[in-house]
């Protein structure tokens, strides 16, 4: 199960792994699909989570790294039994990955498509073929355009020497339209501090919402990069995290007829959308013009949201490459074998950054933005 192609390989090669037998889902889907007139269809939550237009995945990364050692990366001891390189199989708690000392992704190619990596805990060093680099997490977003192409990894130091390293983060991509397929790379910083963030309390009920890209009622999420399909708000383009405390109620206003909108049940055992109930670690497509009412149980639930208007344009995909024609993906990969899409300027592709280093990006035009 990889989350994305390497320069070796080029192609992604995921499987999704489903929380339940495929006889049970199917039974479980068609009980639960018209349950209530705003849902459009229940699904099960495997490794990669399917998404729908302008999206095209989701993956929800959650590792329990053990303490640090002096490379950044856990005790060698860890390694033994484990398919170093193509590590993907949850083991004392963590996945490798495509890392052989730190966990995480080397470097490897995109074209055609943004990645969105919102990170809940733990933090990531980034690096990429521009000379742009950086360190973010535990709230942070970064919002890259790979545009006509770009090499950068993702790597996940375990800075803690003395305690644990948890990791959770969402990686979710979004599809360019056909005319910013082949822009220049990009990349911005949401930094934690500036995501609009609110609370509703009612009664003994405690919601918290992070409103990470878009608008949502009056709170608005920074721009979006300015060849993104999310820069137009007319896309209505949106990703929310909500926290419902222990029995509480949120509800979440109705966006546009023609918007695809998703919920993601991701943490907790007991949900509500309307009347229907919704099972652990699955998905909800909804009517986007109606608006939901969640309701948690007697312990905490999350939900990712993921919404916007489709594109509908071809979608062709191998690996790392995301275009609309098949001639399109072979010239990707003529131009990534002739350009290695600018090189790489780092010491290797599974750089991390000093231990000592704080949260910080460099862009390519040698911007530089430091947080604490």
């Amino acid at each position: 199960m990889e989350r994305r192609s390497f320069v070796g390989k080029l192609t992604l090669g995921i499987s999704a792994v489903l929380s339940a037998p495929l006889v049970a889902w199917f039974r479980n889907d068609r009980q639960l699909k018209n349950k209530e007139n705003m849902i459009k269809k229940i699904r099960p939550l495997g490794f990669q989570w399917e998404t729908h237009d302008p999206f095209l995945f989701c993956v929800h990364h959650e590792d329990f790294f053990p303490k640090g050692n002096e490379e950044l990366g856990p005790d060698t001891s860890y390694f033994t039994g484990r398919h170093m390189g193509q590590d993907f199989i949850v083991k004392d708690g963590f996945r490798m990955y495509h890392g052989m000392k730190v966990p995480g992704f080397p470097g490897h190619p995109h074209r055609g498509f943004e990645t969105i990596t919102v990170v809940r805990k733990g933090l990531v060093d980034h690096t990429d073929s521009t000379g742009a680099a950086g360190r973010y997490g535990n709230g942070d977003v970064q919002w890259m355009t790979a545009g006509k192409g770009v090499q950068h990894a993702e790597m996940f130091p375990l800075l803690n020497a003395q305690e644990d390293n948890p990791l959770e983060l969402f990686q979710i991509w979004l599809n360019l339209p056909k005319k910013s397929k082949m822009v220049e790379p990009h990349f911005k910083m949401l930094w934690s501090e500036n995501v609009p963030k609110f609370t509703v309390d009612d009664e003994g009920s405690t919601v918290h919402v992070e409103v990470l890209i878009g608008k949502l009622g009056v709170h608005r999420a920074e721009s979006a990069p300015p060849d993104s399909w999310a820069a137009l708000d007319d896309n209505q383009v949106g990703i929310y995290n909500i926290h419902l405390e222990a029995n509480s109620t949120f509800t979440l206003e109705a966006t546009s007829l023609g918007v695809n909108r998703s919920l993601y049940f991701y943490e907790g055992n007991s949900l509500t959308l309307g009347s229907a109930s919704i099972p652990h670690y699955h998905a909800v497509d909804v009517e986007p013009n109606m608006a939901i009412q969640l309701k948690s149980g007697a312990e905490v639930c999350k939900v990712l949201v993921l919404q916007g208007k489709p594109l509908n344009e071809p979608v062709v995909q191998h690996g790392p490459f995301v275009m609309n024609t098949r001639e399109e993906i072979y010239q990707a990969f003529q131009d990534y074998q002739q350009t290695q899409f600018g090189g790489w300027p780092w010491p290797s592709y599974d750089h991390v950054h000093d231990r000592e280093m704080g949260r910080f990006a460099k862009h390519s035009n040698g911007q530089l933005e430091k947080k604490s």
